[in-house]
């Protein structure tokens, strides 16, 4: 394993004071947003892709540091039933994938997107019910018509540019969510597609990381460190679904939590371990979204426990 951070949650300073700032705690692999929700502030492949001795620059303020690119991180929503919407990630995604081939990374993470519940819906349309039948009908659409024809032609796309891994993150508002949705659209576009195991969005939707990990296998391609602290009192009132924002944390049933402060170390441990048995030896890229923490306080802190509880040699 590789102790590695998405490099957002230190936006504000230039990729060298960044990069410096992880190098001198130790990290060892760094995750670039390069479009979608994550933004371009450190990477706009687009500019990179035109201007060659940018390219070099950027290659090398890694390469002196001894850092690895693990992966190139484009989160959107490329089915969005919003045509110029789906689009501009669509673009971006494939952005994305060429700046990839160029920098050797084989890796890009991002989302399954949500699409419309029909073809004139405008918003997309997050179906998770079998009855009544319109979302049943909403969800057939979804798969057939839309979700599995795009990730298996851009599954050979990404391929075709060297990219073998395409980690979709399972995530809340989007088709694929869970192991059963993951490893569905890997059956049907192809082993291209796998996981970004982020196991803050399944503690908060009643699921096991672990058992998560062992039913996954070799389909997890990405791991995001990342925590949620549940609200006891508030989820026996009004249960986990929740659009209380996230500014207002007291009121929620669950926050993203920096890695401890949800879940302990025995919890991570037993995770890693997981990790280990399905196969997985790659980046445990942390992911900074706690909001009662500063980007800086929250990566020092998830640094220090995750070199605690990680695997860094293999037994065999």
């Amino acid at each position: 394993m590789k102790l590695c951070v998405l490099i957002g949650a230190l936006g504000g300073r230039s990729l060298d004071a960044a990069l410096d700032f992880l190098a001198q705690r130790g990290v060892q692999a760094v995750e670039v947003g390069c479009g979608g929700y994550p933004g371009k502030e450190f990477c706009d492949p687009e500019k990179l892709l035109s201007d060659r001795a940018a390219l070099r620059d950027f290659r090398a303020a890694f390469q002196d540091r001894g850092l690895e690119i693990a992966a190139l991180s484009c989160h959107g929503n490329p089915v969005h039933p919003d045509r110029d919407l789906a689009q501009r990630f669509h673009r971006e995604f494939e952005n994305a994938v060429y700046l990839a081939q160029e920098l050797g990374v084989n890796t890009v993470v991002g989302f399954s997107g949500c699409p419309g519940g029909c073809p004139e819906d405008r918003t997309p349309n997050w179906a998770v019910l079998a009855w009544p039948d319109e979302y049943a009908n909403a969800l057939k659409y979804q798969w057939e018509d839309v979700l599995i024809p795009y990730w298996t032609k851009t599954a050979a796309f990404a391929k075709e540019h060297g990219v073998d891994k395409i980690a979709l993150e399972l995530h809340q508002g989007f088709s694929v969510y869970n192991p059963a949705t993951l490893l569905r659209l890997r059956a049907a576009a192809g082993e291209v597609i796998g996981a970004n195991l982020d196991p803050s969005h399944l503690f908060w939707q009643g699921m096991d990381p672990c058992v998560a990990a062992e039913t996954l296998g070799s389909a997890i391609h990405f791991f995001h460190a990342k925590d949620t602290a549940l609200n006891a009192r508030n989820i026996a009132r009004n249960g986990v679904l929740d659009p209380t924002p996230f500014y207002e944390p007291q009121d929620r049933a669950w926050i993203f939590r920096t890695v401890g402060y949800g879940h302990d170390a025995g919890t991570w441990k037993a995770l890693m371990s997981a990790l280990v048995l399905s196969g997985y030896d790659g980046a445990i890229s942390i992911e900074h979204e706690d909001g009662l923490m500063t980007g800086e306080e929250g990566l020092e802190k998830a640094i220090s426990f995750l070199r605690e509880v990680m695997i860094f040699e293999k037994a065999r």
